[in-house]
C-alpha cells in the first residue's frame, strides 16, 4: 500500500505503544520513517517490526527529545537521510511519577512533566516548521483523555500539560494553515500501551487495574482497554491530506466511550434496583 510512498515522517517516542504502532503503520503505507526514543533497544524492537510490515525507509535515532540538542539530531538526521519533512507526530510524553499524587506532587515534577508533555511540542514544531512548510506538511500531536474537561486530580501537572498541548495545537494550526500546513491532535483513553508499567506498577496489579476500568460502564462504556493500533489508525488519518484535508485544529477523543460518562448516570435503573 503506498498511501504514504515518497512522504518522510518522524514520530516521537516510538519505541513502546503508540509510537510503535504509529510508525508501522506508516511503513506498511509507503513512508519514510523516522524513528526516536531513549532505548536503543526498544527502539531496534520497532525496527524489526516495520521491515516485517514491509517497510524499507527506517532512520533510528536514539535521542532524548526533551534536550535541545536531542532534537537537532532526529531532524538533522532526518534530512540528510530522506531530504525533507512531511509529517511530524509528537507522540512521546508520560505520567511521569515520583512517588508523590494530588496536589503534593512536588515542583521538580511539574518541571519534568511539562517539559516532556508541552515544552518538547513546541520545540519540536518551532525547528521544524520551515520544513513542514515547505511540503505543505501535515502535524499530528497526542494529548490525553486526561486534558480535560474532566478533572484529573491524582495527576494535575500532566493534565494540566495536556490540556495547554491541546490550546496550543489550536494556535498553531490557525497560524500554520496559512502556510498549507495542518496541525490536530488525538486524545486517547486508556490504552494499553506499558503506561502502568512504566508507572512502576507490579504486574498482577496493573492486570487487576485494566480489569477494573474495562469492567465498569463509569470507566470505559465499551468495556474494554484501547489498542495501540486504535491510535496509530487515527493518527495516519489525520495526516493524511487526502482523507482529512477540512479537519484543522482538532483535537479528536478515542476513549471507548469514557468521556460520555460520569458516575451518577453511567448505570442504567436495572443497576440501580439491584442495589
Amino acid at each position: 500500500m503506498t498511501r504514504f510512498s515518497g512522504k518522510s515522517v518522524i514520530i516521537t517516542g516510538s519505541s513502546n505503544g503508540i509510537g510503535r504502532a504509529t510508525a508501522v503503520l506508516f511503513a506498511r503505507y509507503g513512508a519514510q520513517v523516522t524513528i526516536t526514543g531513549r532505548d536503543a533497544d526498544r527502539l531496534e524492537v520497532t525496527r524489526q517490526k516495520i521491515l516485517k510490515a514491509g517497510g524499507q525507509n527506517v532512520n533510528v535515532v536514539v535521542a532524548d527529545v526533551t534536550d535541545p540538542q536531542g532534537q537537532d539530531r532526529i531532524i538533522q538526521s532526518t534530512l540528510e537521510k530522506f531530504g525533507k519533512i512531511d509529517v511530524l507526530v509528537n507522540n512521546a510524553g508520560a505520567n511521569i511519577v515520583d512517588g508523590t499524587m494530588f496536589t503534593d506532587q512536588s515542583m521538580d515534577l511539574y518541571h519534568k512533566t511539562f517539559q516532556l508533555n508541552f515544552q518538547s511540542v513546541v520545540e519540536m514544531i518551532k525547528k521544524t516548521k520551515e520544513h513542514l512548510i515547505k511540503t505543505k506538511g501535515e502535524i499530528v500531536n497526542v494529548s490525553a483523555l486526561a486534558a480535560g474537561p474532566q478533572a484529573f486530580p491524582m495527576a494535575p501537572y500532566y493534565a494540566a500539560a495536556k490540556a495547554a498541548l491541546d490550546q496550543y495545537t489550536r494556535c498553531v494550526a490557525i497560524d500554520l494553515i496559512q502556510y498549507g500546513v495542518r496541525v490536530n491532535s488525538v486524545s486517547p483513553g486508556v490504552v494499553s500501551t506499558g503506561f502502568m508499567g512504566a508507572m512502576g506498577l507490579p504486574e498482577p496489579i496493573q492486570e487487576k487495574a485494566k480489569s477494573f476500568l474495562a469492567s465498569r460502564k463509569e470507566c470505559i462504556p465499551a468495556g474494554t482497554l484501547g489498542k495501540p493500533e486504535d491510535i496509530a489508525e487515527l493518527i495516519v488519518f489525520l495526516a493524511d491530506r487526502k482523507r482529512a484535508s477540512y479537519i484543522i485544529g482538532q483535537s479528536i477523543v478515542a476513549d471507548g466511550g469514557s468521556s460520555l460518562v460520569a458516575g451518577m448516570h453511567a448505570h442504567d435503573l436495572k443497576d440501580m434496583l439491584e442495589i
